[in-house]
């Protein structure tokens, strides 16, 4: 089940008007789908979808929903407890539930019990609703059987989402759409051999059997972006180029009327540039004017009431966001782009899904997978990717969910699709340094250096942009937690840079605990300090469906000098470890012995973002390597021994 917000309005339904019997009738399960312990389509599931039906249909402003579940473990018992969420507008409501279990012996005990009605959420006029019920008497082998209806009011209309892949592997399903007959479009990701089709009454449908479960794969792209769905929707153009020309044009024009250099905006940059500037000092001298600005998505908003109070106008144009000096992402991205034209510097919108949340799809022919908008300068003639809307985000980088997307983009001679830069490996670095000095029985006590610079630095200052001092160190100490070695407890002490974007955040790390194992004689101890309790990603994985997404690339170094106590020698250390997956990331590892102490390096370089599904065998063969060499041990004598060179 599913919310539908649409710019026109929003859904859902009374069934007052709407028969009943004109819902999916109950069907009486089969001996097979009583006796079934399993699925051998789908081995090891908690539960499969024996059926599912969808039948839209816009002209009587009606949405049926079936449903049919064999509940094979006790994990999937959770699936009784329905919850169906829906926006109370319109007078709108979830109406017509009926519902049954089925025990495998074939007895029926019927859903009984009315549905609660819940508000979920309330902001000014929308109320979030929902409708929540659980079936009865729900066994391991029992059949989960209900249906229910919608009909939203006759003002909206709203085409269908085919919501086709679900929790668990789906046997079979039906969906069935009446459209209102004028400008129809669709958009389709369905399994192989599926297709949308079109009766003579103008119905369209879709038949699938046999659906895998949604995927949960370690580092996937978004969700929204891999998931089986049909999307209708209405619209006048009828090919991609025709609606992104329409819908670019009036993107531009709103552009251009917002960010209007005007005598307010050129008397604002003649204040912070010098004529003496170079392109580049003017560029940067106007992103630090604007990144100073409120950005009210990282703050409270001002409500319509309160604005009033100040009286502050409605921002409509970029003088209103510099004049009032705080605004949206989105406004204080476009007053930049104002700027740079006041300053005679050629710059240009774009406005590109947002990598977290999708990947951008021409062939959707739909504004709203759009989401921010970035600046384009020409700078010396050379195009330079901005981010003023990404607060803390230094000159010249993007947000890595702005990077190796795409979106509408100005150009000089009018407006198209256009692309962002992929992140530099070598811009998102994070060096750990420590200094470290163990006892006899493996005691440990000194401090680590946590120097950030690129995407890690960006998030933790953001995150200290709405948490205070206090809670920005306890999350830093909770993801300590999970790379320490057992034993060692490491808090961090305190931070320098976090509220200086273009320089380095640094993180003072005090280390103390209990390190290795001690015996008799010897004290061993993990080889790379951050490394002994981190899941290798990727290792245990045998097979891949969906590409691999990292986000973006980095280099990690890691560089721990062990002050080692009188008496100890060191019997083995790391040897020299070269791991290279060619032309996409590089691991390097060594140690050095010098008297009384032993320094040990690791460096991770990953220069790739996306990896394909056919690719994962060569990257899993990579980081089982890599985390191999990652258990290698330091090992201290308590009698002198022979010192190794490495």
């Amino acid at each position: 089940m599913r919310i539908r917000v649409f710019t026109s309005g929003v859904f859902l339904l009374c069934l007052s008007a709407f028969p009943a019997m004109a819902l999916a009738q109950f069907q009486t399960p089969t001996e097979e789908e009583l006796k079934m312990t399993s699925d051998p389509k789908a081995p090891g599931a908690d539960a499969v979808y024996l059926y599912v039906e969808e039948i839209d249909d816009d002209p009587m402003r009606t949405e049926m929903f079936y449903f049919r579940i064999k509940i094979l473990s006790e994990k999937a018992k959770e699936l009784a407890t329905v919850e169906l969420p829906y926006l109370k507008e319109g007078d709108g409501k979830i109406a017509s539930i009926q519902g049954r279990t089925i025990h495998a012996d074939g007895t029926v005990i019927p859903l009984n019990v009315k549905p609660e009605d819940l508000l979920v959420e309330k902001s000014g006029e929308m109320q979030v609703k929902q409708k929540t019920f659980s079936l009865p008497s729900v066994e391991v082998g029992s059949i989960l059987e209900y249906r229910f209806a919608l009909r939203y009011d006759e003002h909206w209309i709203i085409p269908p989402i085919w919501e086709v892949q679900k929790k668990y592997f789906v046997r079979k399903a039906h969906y069935s759409f009446t459209p209102i007959q004028t400008g129809l479009l669709w958009w389709t990701r369905l399994p192989n051999g599926a297709t949308v089709k079109k009766d003579v009454a103008g119905r369209y449908s879709v038949d699938v059997a046999n659906v895998s479960p949604i995927p949960y794969e370690e580092w996937m792209p978004p969700i929204q972006s891999v998931l089986y769905k049909v999307l209708f929707y209405y619209d006048e153009s009828y090919t991609a180029e025709a609606f992104w020309l329409t819908a670019g044009k009036q993107w531009q024009r709103e552009v251009n009327h917002f960010a209007d250099p005007n005598k307010t905006i050129r008397d604002a940059v003649a204040g912070i540039v010098a004529p003496g500037d170079s392109d580049l000092d003017k560029a940067q001298k106007l992103y630090k004017a604007v990144q100073a600005l409120d950005n009210t998505d990282y703050s409270r908003k001002i409500g319509e009431s309160e604005r009033k109070e100040l009286n502050l106008k409605v921002q409509k144009r970029a003088q209103d966001t510099w004049n009032q000096k705080s605004g949206s992402s989105e406004d204080i991205a476009l007053l930049y782009m104002a700027m740079l034209r006041a300053a005679a510097l050629p710059a240009y919108a774009t406005k590109v899904t947002d990598r977290g949340e999708r990947m951008f799809d021409p062939t959707f022919l739909s504004t709203s997978q759009l989401d921010d908008t970035l600046v384009v300068a020409n700078l010396g003639g050379k195009e330079m990717f901005l981010d003023p809307g990404e607060k803390m985000c230094p000159f010249g980088t993007l947000s890595w969910k702005h990077s190796d997307t795409a979106g509408l983009r100005e150009l000089a001679d009018g407006v198209g699709i256009g692309s962002t830069p992929e992140q530099r490996y070598t811009a998102n670095t994070l060096v750990r340094s420590g200094d470290l000095t163990l006892d006899p029985h493996g005691g440990i006590t000194g401090s680590v250096t946590f120097l950030y610079n690129g995407q890690e630095a960006l998030r933790w200052r953001q995150l200290a942009l709405e948490n205070d001092d206090a809670e920005v160190k306890k999350r830093f100490d909770h993801e300590l937690e999970s790379i320490v070695p057992a034993g060692v407890e490491a808090h961090v002490d305190h931070f320098l840079g976090m509220d200086a974007p273009d320089a380095n955040l640094m993180a003072i790390v005090k280390v103390t605990g209990s390190l290795g194992t001690a015996t008799s004689k010897r004290l061993l101890v993990p080889g790379f300090f951050f490394e002994s309790r981190g899941a290798a990603p990727f290792v245990n994985e045998e097979k891949r469906l969906e590409p691999v997404d990292m986000h973006y690339g980095d280099q990690v170094t890691e560089d721990i000098t062990y002050n080692l106590p009188p008496g100890m020698s060191v019997e083995a250390a790391p040897q020299e470890t070269k791991v290279s997956w060619a032309g996409h990331a590089a691991y390097v590892a060594n140690s050095k012995t010098d008297p009384g102490q032993v320094s040990i390096h690791r460096t991770m370089a990953r220069a790739f973002t996306f990896a394909k599904a056919q690719e994962y065998q060569d990257l899993r063969g990579f980081y089982a390597k890599v985390a191999a060499a990652d258990q290698q041990q330091l090992v201290l004598a308590t009698a002198p021994a022979a010192r190794k060179g490495n």
